[in-house]
């Protein structure tokens, strides 16, 4: 018997979020300011996904040979302020049938959860500058400042299934990202798929050996 689907956890930027990459651009300048040259590719191809912090370790370490803790932490500081600054006057709206597939969904009675590497206070703006609103678009908002470990650990998945008391295998993880699809994976949901619309390309995703990947979200729906 097939296994009752009760959850869809949605990735935010590039998966249900339009920000024409708002956050990565600001990741980009603010290591590119601290004399680290690293491209916006490079950036998306490590960081995408990961809480934003360890996105920075990652890259330096990766791209730089650098892994120092208080060189992370100034560039952070300058990413945060950067992105205060930028999210003031930018736009941003949802992905294509984002409202539709949702709307689909709760109609089954599937809960809904957004999940984030950003901080809360960022995802917090972000929602509130789309007019979403939690218990009408979304269940729920678990973020990175909610857990202990940031993806591709499961920890904001399992957070989710421990707030509604169910099993990770009734759970589906949808997101644009390698670092999503491990996370769905390592939570042990019922189906990690990933989407093109956002952070890496069909290859990268492959990558991560998703079990489905999906070009709109309304793909989704014969896949519940």
């Amino acid at each position: 018997m097939a296994t009752t689907i009760k959850m869809v956890v949605f990735d935010m930027a590039g998966t249900t979020v339009n920000e024409e990459n708002i956050v990565y651009k600001t990741l980009h300048q603010a290591i590119n300011n601290a004399g680290y040259q690293v491209s916006l590719n490079d950036v998306l191809a490590v960081g995408a996904g990961m809480e934003k912090l360890q996105a920075i370790k990652s890259i330096l370490q990766t791209y730089a040979g650098i892994n120092d803790e208080d060189i992370a932490n100034d560039i952070f500081q300058d990413f945060s302020k950067q992105l205060d600054e930028t999210y003031s006057s930018s736009d941003m709206s949802a992905q294509p049938d984002t409202l539709a597939a949702i709307s689909k969904l709760k109609n089954k009675g599937i809960l809904v959860v957004l999940n984030t590497g950003y901080s809360d206070r960022v995802a917090r703006n972000i929602v509130n500058k789309l007019g979403w609103q939690e218990g009408v678009e979304f269940d729920r908002l678990i973020t990175a400042s909610d857990v202990t470990n940031g993806r591709p650990a499961p920890d904001m998945i399992n957070l989710a299934a421990q707030m509604y008391s169910i099993n990770a295998a009734e759970i589906i993880k949808v997101g644009d990202s390698i670092i999503d699809i491990e996370e769905g994976k390592n939570a042990g949901c019922a189906m990690s798929i990933g989407i093109t619309t956002g952070a890496h390309t069909v290859e990268q995703l492959q990558s991560a050996q998703p079990d489905h990947i999906i070009n709109n979200l309304l793909e989704l729906l014969p896949l519940v």
